[in-house]
């Protein structure tokens, strides 16, 4: 009998941590702050693509970059 509750203890104990933890995610990648952040780095990694390539290459990069940016921040 002892040991079927400690089983069943920590099974449940595993699945509450488990979605204590998924919750915690959830909410920090979902914060304005940590969106701004991800975009951000999109956007920089977009920018440096363009590097070393002609005015008008950069321009189109540029615009392309711009219009990602503003859409993972989701702003029409």
């Amino acid at each position: 009998m002892e040991k079927k509750f400690f089983k069943t203890t920590l099974f449940v104990g595993a699945i509450s941590s488990l979605s204590y933890l998924i919750i915690i995610f959830i909410r920090n990648y979902n914060n304005p702050i940590y969106i701004e952040e991800r975009c951000t780095v999109k956007f920089q990694k977009d920018v440096k693509k363009g590097a070393g390539k002609s005015d008008e290459e950069w321009g189109s990069n540029m615009d392309i970059a711009s219009e990602n940016y503003f859409e993972c921040l989701k702003i029409p």
